[in-house]
């Protein structure tokens, strides 16, 4: 049986999803409707699904989310909005009888989360959350020595996780810099780097402190530096010109179809000047967080690193497992998927008390987020196998996931220790 897909929000993330199913799911999946506000980015995310041989699916405006819905009969609807718009979509979808796959993260904030958890009571369907490093070997890895007991039980974490001048730059270009519409990296990315403690701990998050700063991006840490030359976006601005955190929507034929053609309808400016003013999200975060096993969590997020990659040790009763991870430099044009998250080097280096290490051997991998886009598609629109890892992610872990982030905003704000159960309860 051929289960069909609609697609809200024509984004830079939407063709992971559209690619595959045009490219390599034709037998299981197949796409049936967009909806987007933009009318020229859904035509060329029409045009891209005909370039590889599936036919060209009907287009709707956001306004009309549920004729699309009425029209095209999908079982299940893909989301890929802006991060504000997750829950009115996700929720809306399954009113009408469809389940959902999101983009993480889920949503930004308890009240949507409360709403798609209520949506999900209410109708009986079902919300998954996108956690592609979940799957990527060397994550899997990591879970499967803990679970195995390699270092007993875990006492703690310390987890750092560098974005460099690219990506991590990039997120200060787009609609990312306005915490209203991303709840801040530590709801954005760090979605998916709590989801991965989640996953390696088995537990959830019981109290988080956070500290976090605008200490390099932005028009007042540049000015600090010496900058004197500055712009609100890069086209068409001289002052853009030799700086290397511009970016230029003219050299780039997805970027330029997608956002540059596309600016008339919507105004939405895809190379906003990383020094601009305006921006309300942090660059430089500190958090620690109790889990409900015990495990205490250190972790550090830069987003102006010279690499890209992260770091992550844990601290057993039986020794220490330590995990390194470089990967390539790339920025999110909705081109080709592989390179994002693609990687340099891993290794993961098993200390048991009173023996020598161990490097641990992991299995080869292919494919973006370290090997894990793959696997997450086939387990998405494929016919995939019992996973005996259960990666598959639902949306109370997409929530597990966006609370330590929420927390940690709300202690970043406050000053205080913020206990997960007081701003939202998990059944």
């Amino acid at each position: 049986m051929v289960k069909k897909y609609a697609l809200v929000g024509t984004g830079g993330r939407s063709s992971f999803f559209y690619n595959a199913i045009a490219r390599d799911f034709r037998e299981t999946s197949k796409l049936v409707g967009f909806c987007d506000t933009n009318q020229i980015r859904m035509s060329y995310a029409n045009s891209k699904l005909q370039e590889l041989g599936h036919e060209a699916v009907p287009m709707y405006l956001a306004s009309d989310f549920d004729k699309m819905i009425q029209d095209t009969k999908p079982d299940e609807v893909i989301v890929t909005t802006i991060d504000r718009t997750h829950n009115i979509y996700i929720v809306r979808a399954m009113e009408l009888g469809c389940n959902v796959v999101t983009e993480k993260p889920m949503t930004i904030d308890t009240p949507r989360c409360r709403e798609i958890f209520d949506a999900v009571e209410r109708t009986g369907r079902r919300a998954r959350v996108t956690f592609n490093y979940r799957y990527a070997p060397h994550n899997t890895k990591v879970h499967e020595l803990i679970s195995s007991g390699a270092i007993g039980q875990v006492n703690s974490v310390h987890f750092e996780w560098l974005l460099n001048t690219s990506h991590g730059a990039d997120y200060f270009r787009r609609w990312h810099r306005d915490k209203r519409n991303s709840g801040g990296l530590l709801v954005h990315k760090s979605t998916h780097h709590f989801d991965l403690v989640n996953f390696w701990l088995q537990s959830r998050p019981e109290t988080v402190v956070a500290m976090g700063d605008l200490r390099f991006y932005g028009r007042e840490n540049a000015e600090k530096r010496g900058v004197t030359k500055f712009y609100s976006r890069a086209h068409g601005n001289e002052n853009a010109k030799g700086d290397p955190f511009a970016l230029n929507l003219e050299e780039n034929e997805t970027l330029k179809a997608m956002y540059l053609n596309a600016e008339k309808e919507d105004s939405y400016y895809r190379d906003q000047s990383v020094f601009g003013d305006g921006i309300s999200i942090e660059d430089t975060m500190g958090v620690m967080v109790r889990y409900k096993s015990g495990a205490i969590l250190t972790y550090n997020l830069t987003a102006y690193s010279p690499k890209e990659g992260f770091r992550v040790c844990f601290n057993g009763s039986k020794g220490r497992l330590e995990v390194e991870v470089v990967e390539k430099s790339y920025i999110n044009s909705g081109g080709e998927q592989s390179l994002e998250g693609a990687l340099e080097s891993r290794t993961i280096l098993l200390r048991p008390l009173f023996d020598k290490p161990v490097e641990i051997e992991i299995p080869d991998s292919v494919g973006g987020h370290g090997g894990g886009d793959p696997q997450l598609l086939n387990d998405i629109f494929g016919t995939p196998s019992e996973d005996r890892f259960k990666r598959a992610a639902s949306h109370v872990d997409g929530a597990m996931s966006i609370l330590t982030g929420i927390a940690a905003n709300r202690s970043i704000n406050t000053g205080q220790t913020v206990r997960v159960d007081d701003i939202f309860q998990i059944p």
